[in-house]
């Protein structure tokens, strides 16, 4: 089975019920119960940065992250100078674009491991090619 990547408003969306996507990131998450995840350790420093400020949610980030290391469907693919480097040439050659490093490091890591589906409602991951599951679920 093909692997989808997730992205880090894929996590935000499904560990906060109050996220206005959030019904739409479990109800995908239902729908890819055997589908394979990837995500980068990129992507996982950014959901927990995004909680950083809430108590509440900071807790169930760290958990939703513990959880993630354990899962055998997900794979979180480790951060490198490598990966910094693909999305930092990414971003410098997107100067016109509104792309986050992280993202960046994201599409040259789908790049590199023949993704094309990503948990998103990011337009920018649609500007580069990619098919953004969440946005196609409007």
């Amino acid at each position: 089975m093909t692997a989808v990547f997730a992205d880090t408003f894929y996590w935000v969306a499904l560990t906060d019920p109050g996220d206005a996507l959030y019904e739409r990131a479990v109800h995908a998450e239902s729908a890819l119960i055997n589908t394979p995840i990837v995500t980068t350790d990129e992507v996982l420093a950014e959901f927990l940065t995004f909680f950083s400020n809430s108590l509440r949610l900071r807790r169930r980030a760290v958990e939703t992250v513990r959880e993630l290391a354990r899962d055998p469907n997900v794979r979180i693919l480790p951060q490198s100078r490598e990966s910094f480097q693909a999305g930092f040439d990414l971003y410098a050659a997107r100067p016109d674009k509104g792309y986050s490093l992280t993202d960046c490091v994201s599409m040259q890591t789908m790049r590199r491991e023949g993704l094309t589906e990503v948990l998103t409602n990011d337009r920018h991951f649609e500007q580069e090619g990619f098919k953004a599951l969440l946005r196609d679920a409007e």
